[in-house]
């Protein structure tokens, strides 16, 4: 998995592999993928300039005590940011994050999460 951090002030922040993600998602029963949720949460609110946005281990937390509703709302947000990080006035993001969640396709999302990741730092 190919980790780059860039120079400003973004240190924390980290450009990952997708298709590594995913992979190791699958091989480690999802072990990874909860990883992987909160480190795309806190790196989405930087970016983002939401820093005082709901941690990730809060959202894992909440997730687990909602029985999985708040991580469809979780990634409803996410969307949302993701608009605001690619400078996307159309809001679009958010409702195909949501129908994604929704039917099960979260993967789907982390995916196109960490794509604008990569593509901002």
């Amino acid at each position: 998995m190919e980790t780059m951090t860039n120079g400003s002030n973004y240190q924390d922040i980290t450009s990952r592999s997708i298709p590594a993600a995913v992979i190791l998602s699958i091989v480690t029963c999802g072990i990874y993928g909860i990883y992987w949720m909160i480190k795309l949460n806190n790196e989405i609110n930087q970016l983002s300039g939401e820093s005082q946005a709901t941690s990730g281990g809060m959202v894992l937390l909440f997730t687990i005590i909602t029985c999985g509703i708040y991580g469809i709302y979780w990634n409803f947000r996410m969307g949302e940011r993701c608009d605001k990080i690619k400078g996307d006035g159309s809001g679009s993001s958010k409702i195909i994050y949501l129908l994604l969640a929704l039917f099960g396709f979260s993967i789907i999302n982390y995916c196109l999460m960490q794509d604008t990741i990569n593509k901002a730092i």
